[in-house]
């Protein structure tokens, strides 16, 4: 008489406990294995696939392709990250101001950029150097014009006042030789 085996694994057994495959004494070889394989296939497909996910979580993916939808792995746009880590790391007032020295023209507009330039900011108050006194005195009669158009273009809060004056001139109080007095007159030049 030919001894019972019996599968472990097996997901189609027989109301006695016992499995299928070995009921048929006639199956050897491959066809038990067929049959071994075709129960633990049964067995896998029986259980459940995937747990329930809760409101507003997206589902657990493990690696490979991300899908047809948006995943976090994704590639993402420079910019959006560049912004992400901009606010992440606190530098969006750093780069406000830094757009004022950068995008003077977009700033201000295109005439006023091409007869001036900022020179410094510090504390809210913006120095801008004219190109000439006549431009200074006009700038100064802009000058809300202008923090509106900063505030518009950079942020509010970021200008909050204006220091105007015309060109530089050259200064004689620095430097490796230095004479006490009032500077060069009618010999300079």
């Amino acid at each position: 008489m030919m001894s019972r085996r019996r599968c472990a694994g097996c997901a189609s057994r027989s109301a006695a406990g016992r499995c299928d495959v070995s009921e048929n004494p006639e199956q050897s070889g491959p066809e038990l294995a067929r049959a071994a394989v075709e129960a633990a296939l049964a067995k896998h497909r029986a259980q459940p696939r995937r747990r329930p996910v809760a409101d507003g979580q997206q589902p657990r993916r493990r690696g490979g392709y991300t899908g047809p939808g948006p995943d976090p792995r994704d590639p993402q746009p420079f910019g959006s990250v560049l912004d992400r880590l901009v606010k992440q790391r606190g530098w969006a007032r750093p780069t406000r101001e830094a757009r004022i020295f950068g995008e003077w023209a977009k700033v201000v507009g295109e005439d006023i950029a091409a007869h001036s330039r900022p020179i410094k900011l510090e504390d809210g108050e913006l120095t801008i150097e004219a190109e000439s006194t006549a431009w200074a005195t006009q700038l100064k009669m802009l000058a809300t014009k202008l923090l509106a158009g900063i505030a518009r273009e950079v942020g509010h809060n970021v200008v909050k006042r204006l220091h105007i004056h015309g060109p530089s001139q050259p200064s004689w109080s620095n430097g490796p030789r230095r004479i006490r007095g009032r500077g060069p007159r009618d010999t300079y030049g």
